[in-house]
Parts: structure tokens; sequence; C-alpha cells
């Protein structure tokens, strides 16, 4: 039982020194895809060895960061269902995905690289997000207020135009415009309507 006890809290601050490692990857990756993993260390305010006990190479860096960044927008559709109306937490989490579809357009320089070279690990698919989509969709199907039948990889196809708009631009208007048209699309024919 002692023995359990002394081992938690170095488990926990090897997951805050992991989430450190991975915020401050986030943020240096975005600003440049080629920043010094010495650098990101740095900033995550860890040593090389724990750095490298996290993540052995680049390539692992950048698809955690992928997967991390992705996970948290998947996992904001439950929150938001929790806490609105099965419409509004839908177009609430558009919103969260255009914000990251916009502010990690750095980040995708870095995953191009880190699974570009022969031998590279394959960049992993959007499941956890198509997932969430799915969620949204059902709930609002359910509630009478999103047509039936729509599944999330309809979902992702009709927003596929967001990925098509410059990040380093005005992008909130033009995101939002066409957001609120996939919306609209998603609404005909539901039976609350």
């Amino acid at each position: 039982m002692r023995q359990l006890k002394e081992s938690s809290p170095l488990r926990s601050d090897a997951q805050r020194n992991r989430e450190r490692i991975l915020e401050a990857a986030l943020a240096e990756l975005t600003r440049c895809a080629e920043a010094p993993l010495s650098a990101i260390a740095k900033k995550a305010g860890v040593g090389q060895g724990t750095f490298y006990r996290n993540f052995p190479n680049r390539e692992s860096l950048v698809l955690e960061v992928y997967r991390y960044e992705m996970q948290q927008v998947a996992d904001a559709a439950a929150q938001l269902l929790a806490t609105r109306e099965p419409e509004r937490a839908l177009r609430e989490w558009m919103d969260r995905l255009a914000r990251f579809a916009m502010t990690k357009a750095g980040l995708a320089d870095a995953i191009r690289q880190a699974t570009s070279a022969p031998g590279s690990p394959a960049k992993p698919g959007p499941t956890p997000v198509v997932a969430a989509a799915e969620l949204l969709l059902r709930a609002g199907e359910e509630a009478g207020v999103i047509r039936p039948g729509v599944s999330g990889d309809d979902f992702f196809l009709a927003i596929a135009g967001l990925w098509q708009i410059d990040p380093h631009e005005d992008w909130q208007p033009r995101a939002t415009r066409l957001l609120d048209l996939v919306m609209d699309g998603l609404r005909v024919g539901a039976p609350g309507r």
C-alpha cells in the first residue's frame, strides 16, 4: 500500500510533464514547423531526458500533438451536449472545429514533414472528430432539428471548404458563412421543422 502511494505522485508528475511538453510543442510547432526540440523542452520546463522519455523523436511528438488536439476538439462535443440543446451544441462545436483548423495551419506543415519521409508513420485520421460529429448529429436527429441520415463522413465532406480558407487572412467571417450554410442544409428535412 505504501509503495502505491509513493508512485502515484510520480505518475501525476509524469502526466503533467507530458501535458506541458504537448502544450509547448503545439505553440512552437504552430509558429514554426522546424522548431528545435530543445527549444520545446526548454519552454515546457523539462530536461532533455524527460523530453526524450516521452517523445523519442520529432515524428512521435508531432503526431501526438495532432492526436492530442484532435481529441480536445472531439471531447468538446459531449461537453457541449451536456449544457446546450443539440442544435446549438452542433453549431458551437463547428465553430470550435473551425478555430482548430485555422489556428493550427502551422502545425499542418510539421505533420506533413513528420509523415512524408520514407518509413515515417502515417498521419492519423480524424476518427475521434468524426465520432464526435456523429454524436452531435444523432442528438440533433433525435431532437428533430437535424435531417435524418447524415453521417459524420457526410458532415466532413460538407465542411471541406473550411480547409480552403487562408488562415492568415480574416478567416472568421468566411468560416461563419460557410458553417451557417452547412447548418442550414442540415436543418432542411428535419421532422421538427
